[in-house]
Protein backbone atom coordinates (compact mmCIF):
# COMPACT_ATOMS: atom_id res chain seq x y z
CA UNK A 1 0.00 0.00 0.00
CA UNK A 2 1.59 3.76 -0.87
CA UNK A 3 2.62 5.85 1.70
CA UNK A 4 -0.26 7.49 3.75
CA UNK A 5 0.89 11.37 3.86
CA UNK A 6 -0.61 14.42 6.12
CA UNK A 7 0.27 18.15 4.74
CA UNK A 8 -0.62 21.41 5.55
CA UNK A 9 -1.11 24.29 3.16
CA UNK A 10 -0.54 27.63 5.43
CA UNK A 11 -2.36 30.62 3.52
CA UNK A 12 -0.05 33.43 3.38
CA UNK A 13 -2.48 35.95 4.26
CA UNK A 14 -4.39 37.82 7.12
CA UNK A 15 -1.10 37.41 9.67
CA UNK A 16 2.67 38.65 9.74
CA UNK A 17 6.01 36.91 9.16
CA UNK A 18 7.43 35.95 12.45
CA UNK A 19 3.60 33.90 13.27
CA UNK A 20 3.86 32.37 9.81
CA UNK A 21 7.26 31.20 10.15
CA UNK A 22 6.64 30.16 13.54
CA UNK A 23 3.94 27.97 12.60
CA UNK A 24 6.03 26.62 9.37
CA UNK A 25 8.73 25.82 11.94
CA UNK A 26 6.38 24.17 14.20
CA UNK A 27 4.81 22.16 11.49
CA UNK A 28 8.08 20.81 10.46
CA UNK A 29 8.93 19.70 13.79
CA UNK A 30 5.86 17.62 14.49
CA UNK A 31 6.27 15.25 11.53
CA UNK A 32 3.93 17.02 8.49
CA UNK A 33 5.36 15.31 5.66
CA UNK A 34 4.70 18.44 3.16
CA UNK A 35 4.06 22.11 3.88
CA UNK A 36 2.46 24.75 1.29
CA UNK A 37 1.71 28.36 0.66
CA UNK A 38 -0.18 29.26 -2.17
CA UNK A 39 0.58 31.34 -5.31
CA UNK A 40 -1.51 34.63 -5.00
CA UNK A 41 -0.96 38.53 -4.99
CA UNK A 42 -4.36 39.00 -2.59
CA UNK A 43 -6.35 37.58 0.00
CA UNK A 44 -8.35 35.17 -1.40
CA UNK A 45 -11.15 35.37 1.69
CA UNK A 46 -11.82 37.80 4.42
CA UNK A 47 -10.63 41.74 4.04
CA UNK A 48 -9.76 41.23 0.45
CA UNK A 49 -7.10 44.54 1.57
CA UNK A 50 -5.47 42.48 3.80
CA UNK A 51 -1.86 41.68 4.64
CA UNK A 52 -0.68 38.96 2.02
CA UNK A 53 2.73 37.33 1.03
CA UNK A 54 3.63 36.62 -2.21
CA UNK A 55 4.30 32.91 -3.19
CA UNK A 56 7.85 32.11 -4.48
CA UNK A 57 9.96 34.08 -1.94
CA UNK A 58 7.94 33.25 1.17
CA UNK A 59 8.69 29.74 -0.52
CA UNK A 60 12.11 30.47 -0.49
CA UNK A 61 12.34 30.92 3.40
CA UNK A 62 10.09 28.46 3.95
CA UNK A 63 12.70 26.20 2.66
CA UNK A 64 15.84 27.52 4.57
CA UNK A 65 13.46 27.17 8.02
CA UNK A 66 12.91 23.55 7.13
CA UNK A 67 14.37 20.01 7.82
CA UNK A 68 12.20 17.83 7.20
CA UNK A 69 8.96 18.55 5.35
CA UNK A 70 8.67 18.41 1.33
CA UNK A 71 7.54 22.36 0.59
CA UNK A 72 5.68 24.08 -2.16
CA UNK A 73 3.20 26.23 -4.02
CA UNK A 74 -0.58 24.91 -3.74
CA UNK A 75 -0.16 25.86 -6.33
CA UNK A 76 1.91 27.99 -8.91
CA UNK A 77 0.00 29.98 -11.36
CA UNK A 78 1.84 29.27 -14.75
CA UNK A 79 1.07 32.60 -16.19
CA UNK A 80 2.91 34.85 -13.59
CA UNK A 81 6.19 33.57 -14.85
CA UNK A 82 7.98 32.83 -17.77
CA UNK A 83 8.27 28.93 -17.61
CA UNK A 84 12.44 28.88 -17.98
CA UNK A 85 12.21 31.45 -15.19
CA UNK A 86 10.08 29.41 -12.88
CA UNK A 87 12.21 26.35 -13.68
CA UNK A 88 15.25 28.16 -12.69
CA UNK A 89 13.39 29.38 -9.50
CA UNK A 90 12.53 25.55 -8.84
CA UNK A 91 15.45 24.49 -9.38
CA UNK A 92 17.24 27.21 -6.75
CA UNK A 93 14.43 26.18 -4.55
CA UNK A 94 15.64 22.53 -4.36
CA UNK A 95 18.63 23.45 -3.69
CA UNK A 96 18.00 25.51 -0.51
CA UNK A 97 15.71 22.69 0.18
CA UNK A 98 18.17 20.12 0.43
CA UNK A 99 16.15 18.04 -2.51
CA UNK A 100 12.90 18.58 -0.67
CA UNK A 101 10.89 20.64 -3.60
CA UNK A 102 7.87 19.77 -4.97
CA UNK A 103 6.58 22.10 -8.19
CA UNK A 104 2.92 22.58 -7.70
CA UNK A 105 1.35 24.36 -10.83
CA UNK A 106 -2.30 25.05 -12.51
CA UNK A 107 -3.13 27.23 -15.08
CA UNK A 108 -4.32 29.85 -13.04
CA UNK A 109 -7.91 31.41 -12.12
CA UNK A 110 -8.04 34.28 -9.64
CA UNK A 111 -8.77 37.34 -11.94
CA UNK A 112 -7.66 39.85 -9.59
CA UNK A 113 -4.13 38.99 -9.25
CA UNK A 114 -4.03 38.98 -13.10
CA UNK A 115 -5.70 42.63 -13.41
CA UNK A 116 -4.03 44.12 -11.04
CA UNK A 117 -0.79 43.13 -11.94
CA UNK A 118 -1.40 43.58 -15.62
CA UNK A 119 -1.42 39.89 -16.61
CA UNK A 120 -3.34 39.69 -19.24
CA UNK A 121 -6.36 36.71 -18.05
CA UNK A 122 -7.68 35.78 -21.21
CA UNK A 123 -9.86 32.92 -21.25
CA UNK A 124 -9.41 29.46 -19.71
CA UNK A 125 -8.32 28.36 -22.68
CA UNK A 126 -5.62 30.28 -23.01
CA UNK A 127 -4.29 29.60 -19.62
CA UNK A 128 -4.54 25.82 -20.31
CA UNK A 129 -2.60 26.60 -23.45
CA UNK A 130 -0.25 28.00 -22.11
CA UNK A 131 0.41 25.86 -19.41
CA UNK A 132 0.39 23.18 -22.04
CA UNK A 133 3.27 24.95 -23.47
CA UNK A 134 5.57 25.44 -20.39
CA UNK A 135 5.69 22.31 -18.66
CA UNK A 136 8.22 20.50 -21.18
CA UNK A 137 9.94 23.61 -21.26
CA UNK A 138 10.16 23.63 -17.93
CA UNK A 139 11.40 20.04 -17.61
CA UNK A 140 13.58 20.58 -20.61
CA UNK A 141 15.90 23.38 -18.54
CA UNK A 142 16.25 21.39 -15.61
CA UNK A 143 18.08 18.77 -17.75
CA UNK A 144 20.12 21.88 -19.03
CA UNK A 145 20.97 24.66 -16.52
CA UNK A 146 23.22 24.18 -13.94
CA UNK A 147 23.98 23.32 -11.10
CA UNK A 148 21.50 20.09 -12.24
CA UNK A 149 18.37 19.59 -9.34
CA UNK A 150 19.45 18.01 -6.77
CA UNK A 151 16.52 16.07 -6.84
CA UNK A 152 16.13 15.26 -10.77
CA UNK A 153 13.28 15.25 -11.79
CA UNK A 154 11.60 17.78 -9.32
CA UNK A 155 8.22 16.11 -8.73
CA UNK A 156 5.50 18.24 -10.09
CA UNK A 157 1.97 18.26 -9.09
CA UNK A 158 -0.60 19.72 -11.22
CA UNK A 159 -3.85 21.11 -9.46
CA UNK A 160 -7.30 20.68 -11.13
CA UNK A 161 -10.19 18.55 -12.30
CA UNK A 162 -10.60 19.36 -16.20
CA UNK A 163 -11.23 16.42 -17.84
CA UNK A 164 -10.23 17.18 -21.22
CA UNK A 165 -7.13 19.37 -20.81
CA UNK A 166 -5.71 19.26 -16.78
CA UNK A 167 -5.89 15.68 -16.29
CA UNK A 168 -4.53 14.66 -19.71
CA UNK A 169 -1.25 16.79 -18.87
CA UNK A 170 -1.04 15.40 -15.29
CA UNK A 171 -1.01 11.96 -17.10
CA UNK A 172 1.92 13.40 -19.83
CA UNK A 173 4.13 15.30 -16.97
CA UNK A 174 3.00 14.50 -12.98
CA UNK A 175 4.22 12.85 -10.32
CA UNK A 176 1.32 13.77 -7.59
CA UNK A 177 -2.57 15.19 -8.69
CA UNK A 178 -4.07 17.15 -6.54
CA UNK A 179 -7.66 16.97 -6.41
CA UNK A 180 -10.57 18.63 -4.46
CA UNK A 181 -14.08 16.80 -2.72
CA UNK A 182 -16.44 15.83 -2.39
CA UNK A 183 -15.93 12.85 -2.29
CA UNK A 184 -17.70 11.45 -5.48
CA UNK A 185 -16.46 14.62 -7.58
CA UNK A 186 -13.17 13.08 -7.04
CA UNK A 187 -13.65 9.47 -7.51
CA UNK A 188 -14.97 10.55 -11.10
CA UNK A 189 -11.72 13.07 -11.73
CA UNK A 190 -9.38 10.20 -10.50
CA UNK A 191 -11.48 7.59 -12.58
CA UNK A 192 -11.30 9.85 -15.52
CA UNK A 193 -7.04 10.26 -15.04
CA UNK A 194 -6.65 6.31 -15.02
CA UNK A 195 -8.59 6.45 -17.91
CA UNK A 196 -5.85 9.30 -19.49
CA UNK A 197 -3.11 7.18 -18.33
CA UNK A 198 -3.94 4.18 -19.99
CA UNK A 199 -4.47 5.91 -22.90
CA UNK A 200 -1.35 7.90 -23.02
CA UNK A 201 0.84 4.38 -22.12
CA UNK A 202 1.37 5.58 -18.13
CA UNK A 203 1.04 3.70 -15.00
CA UNK A 204 -1.47 5.12 -13.07
CA UNK A 205 0.21 3.89 -10.17
CA UNK A 206 3.30 6.25 -10.75
CA UNK A 207 1.09 9.12 -9.94
CA UNK A 208 0.35 9.95 -6.01
CA UNK A 209 -3.27 10.97 -5.59
CA UNK A 210 -3.30 14.06 -2.88
CA UNK A 211 -6.98 15.95 -1.55
CA UNK A 212 -7.72 18.45 0.35
CA UNK A 213 -10.47 17.04 1.96
CA UNK A 214 -12.84 19.40 4.37
CA UNK A 215 -12.05 18.61 8.75
CA UNK A 216 -15.92 16.92 9.05
CA UNK A 217 -15.04 14.78 5.63
CA UNK A 218 -14.54 10.62 6.02
CA UNK A 219 -10.40 10.93 5.55
CA UNK A 220 -10.95 7.07 5.02
CA UNK A 221 -13.38 6.96 2.54
CA UNK A 222 -10.83 8.85 0.75
CA UNK A 223 -8.25 7.04 1.42
CA UNK A 224 -10.17 3.89 0.04
CA UNK A 225 -10.86 5.93 -3.03
CA UNK A 226 -7.41 5.94 -3.88
CA UNK A 227 -5.91 9.28 -2.06
CA UNK A 228 -2.85 9.17 -0.31
CA UNK A 229 -1.33 12.56 0.50
CA UNK A 230 -3.67 14.53 2.98
CA UNK A 231 -3.46 18.54 2.81
CA UNK A 232 -5.06 20.68 5.38
CA UNK A 233 -5.63 23.99 4.41
CA UNK A 234 -5.69 27.37 7.19
CA UNK A 235 -4.93 30.31 7.87
CA UNK A 236 -3.71 32.27 11.46
CA UNK A 237 -4.58 31.43 14.18
CA UNK A 238 -3.40 28.22 12.82
CA UNK A 239 -4.37 24.87 13.84
CA UNK A 240 -1.86 22.35 15.23
CA UNK A 241 -4.01 20.57 17.60
CA UNK A 242 -6.05 19.02 14.27
CA UNK A 243 -3.14 17.99 12.46
CA UNK A 244 -1.51 16.68 15.80
CA UNK A 245 -4.85 14.58 15.58
CA UNK A 246 -4.49 13.71 11.97
CA UNK A 247 -0.64 12.87 12.05
CA UNK A 248 -1.60 10.06 15.00
CA UNK A 249 -4.08 8.95 12.16
CA UNK A 250 -1.57 8.88 9.45
CA UNK A 251 0.43 6.73 12.06
CA UNK A 252 -2.10 4.16 12.74
CA UNK A 253 -2.23 2.91 8.66
CA UNK A 254 1.59 3.15 8.92
CA UNK A 255 1.85 0.46 11.86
Amino acid sequence: MPQVKVGVQLHPQHTDWPTYAEAVRRFDEMGVDSIWNWDHFFPLYGDPQGQHFEGWTTLAAMASITRRAEVGCLVTCNSYRNPALLSNMAKTVDHISGGRLILGIGAGWFERDYDEFGYEFGTAADRLRALRQALPVIVERWERDVPRPLRNPIPILIGGGGEKVTLKLTAQYAHIWHGFGPLATFQHKNSVLDQWCAELGRDPAQIERSVSPQADEDWDAYLAAGATHFIVGMQAPFDFATIERRLAWRDQHKA
